[in-house]
């Protein structure tokens, strides 16, 4: 099949070559011809685990291909992917659906008939009838269809996302958008026994937002158990184990960490509660996530300043991880970016290191002198913060850290090292949901702990978003 995408965005390049890779026809089209160009060299704008060959091997089976030319990309297209991004706006909290609308103005004189234009890209509720108005002012009614087919696609694993997904969705109004759509997945996934769920479109575009709203709400709720463990003396780690082995709640996103940030999360809790509020529905419970989700990556300096007595003035901070999770560049809504600015007001000097995300942390940071080397970022520092849980970081040698530092202050919030370890070393540890001082660790009638791989959620696992967080 003949697939045109618009856009070549984290979703639209992920989806695009995946669709190739399955055997798909895929013209991936976009107007920024600097990144068209590089595409066409197989050099990605963004990073994502696999992609590059992914994007490589394709292109050169004669799959894949990139244009800047709309009309070329549409020619001979029986679906055509809307993968364009829709921020929130500044001020409103609602989606900014600009981006969408031009393309359906833009691909509607080009369109072939009978093709099905479907929208990959978050969008509140009714955005489907209202694209489907736009290309009705143009191209005579019943010559195409407007379907939904949201993406659930984790940065850092899209890849796999993708091809062994948990679940498809898509939301049809006609026969022929819903043939289309299960010719486009179903052989591929029929193997797999992948369920694919057939709805009505508005259906559709509500559940990637309720799904997101949904782990957003786990993620605090975590978070804030977290909070009280630290104070009656538990060890959330542990808690969570034994809440997630119930199958009815499961282990993922119950790892307590800084708070949720990333592509998704935030602009889509706010945006569902946007739509709640047009048609006069209360989100009670979503609304008081996002709160305290605010309120808790600015804590988290509070958290850092308590580990140095309460004065971080004229300190130096090493901050090791800034991207929202391991294995992304992506610096949006990370929790690393409160956390900094609330510390340099205070007066603290900030290092800081990232294994990707340095270049794009350093057009949103300013005053940070940022690092090529992990030991280099904690020398002479008064205390080291974990804030991203990468693999390179977690396998850092903890006796090199202590002796390149001033003061052996560890301020763990992603639960990335044995405490007890750390404790061991000398140094003074400030973990997520842990009480002050380390304790026996213990084992279950199954062998399982906190920290224990098999368990999804202990001590090497503050890893709410590299196990779940969403793209756009």
């Amino acid at each position: 099949m003949k697939i045109a995408v618009i856009g070549t965005g984290y979703v639209g390049l992920v989806s695009g070559t995946c669709f190739a890779a399955w055997g798909h026809q895929v013209v991936c089209v976009d107007k920024d011809a600097q990144k068209i160009a590089g595409l066409k060299q197989a050099i990605l704008p963004i990073y994502e685990p696999g992609l590059d060959e992914l994007v490589e091997e394709n292109m050169k089976a004669g799959r894949l291909g990139f244009t800047c030319n709309l009309a070329e990309a549409l020619k001979g297209a029986a679906v055509v992917l809307i993968a364009v991004g829709t921020p929130a706006r500044a001020g409103h909290g609602d989606a900014d659906l600009s981006f969408v609308y031009m393309a359906a103005r833009e691909l509607a004189p080009h369109l072939e008939k009978g093709a099905v234009v479907t929208v990959k890209s978050t969008v509140p509720v009714g955005t489907g009838d209202v694209v489907e108005k736009i290309i009705g002012s143009i191209r005579p009614a019943g010559t195409f269809s407007v379907a939904s087919n949201p993406e659930f696609l984790r940065e850092g694993v899209a890849i796999r996302d993708f091809l062994e997904p948990d679940r498809v969705v898509i939301g049809v109004e006609d026969q022929r958008a819903r043939k289309a759509l299960m010719e486009l997945y179903g052989p591929p996934l029929e193997s797999r026994g992948t369920p694919i769920v057939v709805t009505r479109r508005r259906t559709s575009e509500l559940i990637k937002y309720a799904a997101n709203a949904f782990l957003a709400t786990k993620i605090t709720f975590i978070n804030e158990l977290a909070d009280l463990c630290e104070e009656v003396g538990s060890d959330v780690g542990e808690l969570a184990l034994g809440m997630g082995l119930d199958k009815r709640i499961g282990s993922s996103f119950l790892n307590a960490g800084p708070g949720y940030g990333g592509s998704c999360f935030p602009k889509d809790t706010l945006a569902l509660l946007r739509t709640a509020q047009d048609h006069g529905v209360a989100l009670r419970l979503v609304e008081e996530t996002v709160t305290a989700n605010e309120a808790r990556k600015r804590r988290m300096a509070l958290k850092v300043m308590d580990a140095l007595d309460g004065d971080v003035e004229g300190a130096t901070i090493a901050v090791l991880g800034l991207t929202f999770k391991p294995d992304t560049d992506d610096m949006r809504d990370a929790p690393s970016v409160p956390l900094i600015e609330t510390l340099q007001r205070f007066g603290a000097n900030i290092r800081a290191y990232d294994p990707i995300g340095t270049e794009n942390a350093s057009r949103i940071l300013s005053d940070v002198e940022f690092c090529h080397d992990a030991y280099e970022c904690v020398r002479d520092a008064d205390a080291v913060v974990v804030v991203t849980e990468w693999d390179s970081i977690r396998r850092l040698d903890l006796g090199r850290v202590k002796r390149a530092m001033r003061q052996a202050v560890l301020v763990d919030l992603r639960n990335a090292f044995s405490r007890g370890a750390a404790e061991e070393l000398g140094f003074r540890v400030s973990a997520i949901g842990r009480p002050a001082s380390a304790r026996q660790e213990t084992r279950g009638k199954y062998g399982l702990q906190a920290g224990d791989p098999r368990s999804h959620a202990g001590l090497g696992g503050g890893d709410n978003q590299a196990k779940g967080g969403r793209l756009e």
